[in-house]
């Protein structure tokens, strides 16, 4: 029918981990590019230019902006890979206790 829901619990899990891979290698990028376009390197690039601290603030205030927002992203899928690692969980339990009820209370 399709009307039909079906939930697979291992599928659930393995998109959960892929979230929490998603999550882990952006925030480590999200790390490394802090590192690598911090204020001291900013500063290194655009310290010889006519306007260079008008530049060099925009720069600092944008690469810092950036890694705010993906650092809100990696934290955001966590939070997806660790709801869907509940759901799974939950939705195998659930399977696991009606299939009990059906085999006639026998687990």
């Amino acid at each position: 029918m399709s009307g039909d829901f079906f939930v697979d619990p291992q599928e659930m899990a393995k998109l959960a981990k892929a979230f929490g891979t998603r999550a882990y290698d952006l925030a480590c990028a999200v790390r490394g590019f802090e590192g690598a376009a911090g204020t001291e390197q900013i500063h290194d690039g655009f310290g010889f230019l006519t306007e260079s601290e008008e530049v060099t603030s925009t720069y600092i205030e944008l690469a810092s902006e950036m890694a705010e927002s993906l650092g809100h992203l990696a934290r955001h899928f966590d939070e997806v890979s660790q709801a869907l690692k509940g759901n799974a969980e939950n939705s195998a339990a659930t399977d696991d206790a009606l299939a009990g009820l059906f085999k006639g209370g026998r687990t």
